[in-house]
């Protein structure tokens, strides 16, 4: 058993709630304790710079109450520890993330505008963590794309084949270790491409697309194959795509267990931790949940 928890973020939202079962799955799977979390957030006029988080307090909340009574009873239940800290969730969050396997909340939770797709605390939460962060999705959200060619369970990940990063692959893998998923390997490639010849005019470069697909792919298999003899259980397929990368883990979010994207690496221009767009995308609008992994640190 390992001792490093899975937290679940909670704030009695029923985006929390389905968060709360998707980490107790999470837990099971990883045979792990799991961490319930409530951040009471400050009033609006808090100074969050300054005071960051108060101390653990598990006596006297409402919303782990609410937790309490819906797992008790509850069969294979882990280990479960509550725990209650005054701050801003968004700060408070991702340095709780620093003494977890894993840190899950749903997509919104009490607070903003109704029509938000995504809270600032998710937003906050997926970029600053330092662990993986799942974000869980209300249901509904509609998704078009045609049904999967294979049934049963499915983990999808994206590959840049440029920038490959194994914190995210092995990431995918071992969660469709643990799922019992195949796991799709999308490497998209920009397809049409288009040069500029004369001011105005684009005309399509002297570019085979069947090669820089068949190229792509080799990459891409390339990148999977230390991890295939790693999990071997595993059932890997590149697929490499034309076009939008976030439009593809989007369509292929509809009946998976999990996709799974990096967090935009840090670049010397961009020191800052962010969000990249493809994430950002898959964030707002995938149907499935959506595990943001932290980059790898990049080698010197």
């Amino acid at each position: 058993m390992s001792a490093v928890p899975v937290i679940a973020a909670v704030d009695g939202s029923e985006d929390s709630l389905r968060a709360l079962d998707w980490a107790l799955e999470a837990a099971r799977r990883r045979v792990a304790p799991l961490r319930v979390v409530h951040v009471r957030q400050y009033a609006a006029w808090g100074q969050a710079d300054i005071l960051v988080a108060g101390p653990p307090d598990d006596s006297g909340d409402p919303v782990l109450d609410e937790v309490r009574d819906r797992l008790a009873g509850l069969p294979d239940l882990p280990t479960v520890e509550y725990v209650a800290v005054e701050g801003v969730p968004g700060a408070v969050l991702p340095e709780l993330g620093a003494d977890a396997q894993l840190l899950v909340l749903g997509s919104r939770g009490r607070g903003g505008f109704a029509s938000l797709l995504l809270g600032s605390n998710s937003v906050a939460a997926a970029r600053d963590t330092p662990c993986p962060v799942v974000v869980v999705p209300r249901p509904g959200r509609e998704v078009h794309a045609e049904p999967p060619a294979e049934p049963g369970r499915r983990v999808v990940v994206g590959l840049h084949v440029d920038s490959p990063d194994d914190g995210v692959l092995g990431f995918a893998f071992a969660e469709a270790s643990l799922l019992g998923a195949r796991l799709q390997v999308i490497a998209a490639y920009p397809w049409p491409v288009q040069t500029w010849s004369a001011p105005g005019q684009l005309v399509p470069p002297p570019i085979d697309q069947v090669a820089v697909e068949s190229e792509t792919r080799v990459l891409a298999e390339g990148f999977l194959d230390p991890l295939r003899a790693q999990y071997p259980g595993v059932d890997a397929e590149a697929e490499a795509l034309p076009g939008d990368a976030a439009g593809h883990l989007v369509a292929l979010s509809a009946g998976a267990d999990l996709v799974v994207v990096g967090r935009h690496r840090r670049r010397l221009l961009a020191p800052a931790r962010m969000l990249g767009s493809v994430t950002q995308a898959v964030l707002l609008h995938a149907a499935s949940p959506v595990a943001v992994v932290p980059s790898s640190p990049v080698e010197e």
